[in-house]
């Protein structure tokens, strides 16, 4: 016997599609633009589908040195200030969940207040240039790379994780730091891929602090270019050529939508390959059972 669907199933089904219309329809959209030629986008023939498909737009960004900078400038960032907030937040939750730390409690309030309440803008700008970390690579990822909440929810799941481990690795003859790579980085690849993610996006989308720390073009990470391009409409000459040639705003809009279309899709390809961690990394990591 099949059953029937009731008005509060249909109006869910029917508010989450429209959720997922207004969401997926505007990327779609400057997909749309980017790949259709410049007469359609001129003529407003544009809507859904792309008209007289083109890989022209995308074919002028590359062309940008900018773009090939800001690239690979983003991918160092964002894979060494990954890396190095994985290291650095799990360790410093480990440390956490030990119950044998001196002061923990006080430990933890610290955090936790760092959550409510931070110094501000100029004070973390006078702290980089007194390290002497103004117009550096460290600048990218050394300010951001502990999180207070991320730090929470690798404690929380490293204390889950059976006592009976490590009284066993203590037998073995193992110190803190080899029950550390031995017993629990082995059972926290779920937390360490959410984290993990977590950590890749907002470094991949960090451009506030290039905006601080940054003034040698060479170091700007391929938001900056990006916020360049939408915000104050830079365009290197190749760019302003083609886009004056007959579409002014609206061929400067297609290069715009391409651009973002190139700086968005890697960090999006990422998410296929550890959404089975995500969901399954965050909640261990998050409610104490």
């Amino acid at each position: 016997m099949k059953k029937k669907i009731g008005a509060f199933d249909f109006m869910n089904v029917a508010v989450m599609i429209g959720l997922m219309a207004a969401t997926v329809y505007p990327f779609w959209y400057m997909i749309s633009v980017s790949l259709s030629g410049e007469l359609a986008i001129m003529q407003g023939k544009v809507s859904f589908w792309p008209v007289n498909l083109t890989t022209g737009w995308y074919e002028t960004v590359f062309h940008d040195p900018r773009i090939g900078t800001g690239y690979r400038n983003t991918v160092i960032y964002t894979v060494l200030g990954t890396i190095i907030s994985l290291i650095v937040t799990s360790s410093g939750a480990f440390a956490l969940s030990q119950r044998k730390l001196v002061h923990r409690r006080a430990f933890m309030m610290a955090i936790v207040f760092t959550i409510l309440f931070s110094g501000g803008m100029i004070p973390s700008f006078l702290v980089v240039k007194e390290l002497g970390l103004l117009n550096t690579v460290w600048a990218m990822v050394l300010p951001g790379s502990v999180s207070a909440f991320n730090l929470l929810v690798f404690r929380t799941f490293f204390e889950e994780l059976p006592e009976e481990l490590f009284d066993a690795g203590r037998i073995d003859g193992l110190q803190d730091i080899g029950l550390f790579f031995r017993i629990v980085v082995p059972l926290s690849k779920p937390v360490y891929a959410a984290i993990g993610l977590f950590a890749a996006v907002g470094l991949w989308n960090n451009f506030y602090s290039g905006i601080l720390y940054l003034r040698n073009p060479e170091l700007f990470p391929l938001t900056m270019i990006l916020r360049d391009l939408i915000i104050a409409g830079q365009l290197d000459s190749e760019m302003a050529a083609q886009s004056s040639a007959g579409g002014d705003l609206v061929t400067t809009d297609a290069l715009k939508f391409a651009t973002i279309i190139v700086s968005t899709l890697p960090i999006l390809m990422l998410y296929p390959f550890l959404q089975k961690y995500f969901v399954k990394g965050v909640m261990l990591g998050s409610v104490k059972g």
